[in-house]
């Protein structure tokens, strides 16, 4: 039995940042949380997130892993890349194939693209490539028909093109649907913006590439262990080149400010504890008063563990590390993400006692 079993905890939650093929060390976490007999109740995720807990949510247990892994396997690079990267500079060499020739079962380049920035276009066709592979990889690999009978509940963040507000699309509230993982992970200008009830959205990312705010602000909150995967590093050394000026400047802008999230909701829970220990503290005539009832409304003794798993970073890493699809790397980020969360699960730092105030408790798993 592990020791995060769901008596322990109302619900266990998974949360996955975007990251494109930095994504892969996310399976490698579900990987080791689910031979370890911890299967999310709800899966939280952002651009290639949203991807990997439809995979997640889309399945029975027994078939998830079959799932992630035939999905990883569907977009490495081909023969031809692999082929590139046996020589001295090779892995950029297959990032450019990227680029230049996209996933088969991803992404290809539009056609439309090459009339120039200024072309009038459709905006669902507003991009250099087409998702039109990825529509088919999901049809082919995630049951959504599972998914809204809401076995798994699923929440994926997407950013409104006209409004610029953060939205998540949720399966406990509506049915959930292809279009809202498409959306989710419409990065632009690469990806063509994705249209939900007459609506036009892009990759969530863009606002809030971490989304723990959609359990923080969830109502009613319950009681949570969450392990959150966290794929660009907010911390990193001074850069000395332009190249290393691009790569810490994409880490910074897509960890998203997720610490300063953190911190921001420990206050906040910690107030909503106080709240609830003042009340209690009150005679029994006044705590049944109507204007008390509605103060000590805003109290919440739930306690959320928030357990922080950091991708680390691999020899030849840069700014363009996210598009690197060779199998050798995605195999490597697979293997980070499975070896870091075992180390978490086997230290189980949830269990140690807590201080019955914080509402909110991190515990950082680092590489």
């Amino acid at each position: 039995m592990s020791t995060a079993n769901p008596s322990q905890f109302g619900q266990h939650v998974l949360v996955l940042q975007g990251g494109g093929a930095l994504g892969a060390y996310q399976a490698g976490v579900y990987q080791a949380l689910h031979e370890s007999g911890i299967e999310p109740d709800w899966v939280i995720g952002t651009s290639i997130g949203a991807i990997n807990a439809s995979l997640i949510a889309g399945n029975a247990p027994e078939h998830r892993l079959a799932r992630l892994r035939e999905f990883w396997h569907r977009v490495e690079y081909d023969l031809p890349a692999n082929f590139l990267t046996t020589f001295s500079g090779g892995t950029p060499l297959a990032r450019l194939m990227t680029v230049t020739h996209g996933l088969d079962h991803f992404f290809t380049p539009n056609p439309a693209a090459l009339l120039g920035n200024a072309w009038p276009l459709p905006p669902e066709d507003a991009a250099y490539y087409s998702t039109t592979p990825l529509r088919q990889t999901l049809t082919d690999l995630v049951d959504f028909a599972r998914i809204n009978r809401r076995e798994t509940r699923i929440s994926a963040g997407a950013a409104s093109v006209c409004t610029g507000q953060m939205h998540y699309f949720d399966s406990r509230d509506s049915e959930f649907t292809i279009d809202h993982v498409l959306a989710s992970g419409a990065i632009p200008p690469a990806f063509p913006a994705i249209r939900v009830n007459g609506d036009l959205y892009w990759d969530g990312g863009i606002l809030s590439n971490t989304p723990l705010e959609a359990i923080f602000d969830d109502n009613p909150r319950r009681d949570a262990l969450i392990f959150s995967v966290h794929l660009w590093n907010p911390d990193g050394p001074e850069p000395h080149t332009i190249g290393e000026v691009l790569t810490r400047q994409k880490d910074i802008q897509f960890a998203s400010r997720s610490r300063n999230q953190i911190t921001r909701q420990k206050q906040i829970h910690r107030l909503r504890h106080v709240i609830a220990e003042l009340t209690s503290c009150l005679p029994e005539a006044e705590r049944t008063s109507n204007r008390v009832r509605e103060l000590a409304s805003y109290g919440c003794l739930t306690q959320m563990h928030v357990v922080t798993l950091e991708a680390p970073t691999l020899p030849g890493d840069d700014s363009t590390k996210d598009i690197d699809f060779s199998a050798a790397t995605l195999h490597a980020r697979w293997k980070a993400g499975h070896t870091q969360t075992l180390r978490a699960i086997a230290q189980a730092p949830w269990t140690t006692p807590a201080d019955p105030l914080e509402g909110v408790l991190l515990h950082r798993i680092t590489p």
